[in-house]
């Protein structure tokens, strides 16, 4: 992917994350003060496809804006640069997000 389009997609999952870490952040703050316990977290979260897509979307767009941003960084402080140097980077957030999407559905499941 060019360098527009990587741009492109860093500046959309920050838009994202932005949205979903508020969303996310609230909901902490009314389970903690609705004094909700893990076993009725969990309970809510189980079987609910909506918490299921919010938190696979967003461990995606995580996994991926992290991605962009340290590869910019390597690139400008190691000069790092290349297909293969782009593909470790696009591994590594892949790799980063499927983890997050198996934790959503490890809660899904729970």
């Amino acid at each position: 992917m060019s360098g527009r389009g990587l741009w492109a997609v860093q500046r959309i999952t920050a838009m994202f994350l932005a949205l979903a870490v508020l969303v996310h952040l609230a909901t902490i703050l009314v389970a903690v003060r609705g004094g909700l316990s893990a076993a009725e977290i969990l309970a809510r979260t189980q079987g609910n496809e909506a918490w299921l897509g919010f938190y696979a979307s967003f461990a995606l767009a995580a996994g991926l804006h992290g991605a962009i941003g340290l590869r910019a960084i390597a690139g400008e402080w190691l000069g790092w640069r290349g297909r293969g140097f782009d593909a470790a980077w696009l591994a590594a957030g892949l790799l980063t997000a499927a983890l997050g999407i198996r934790a959503a559905i490890g809660l899904y499941a729970a």
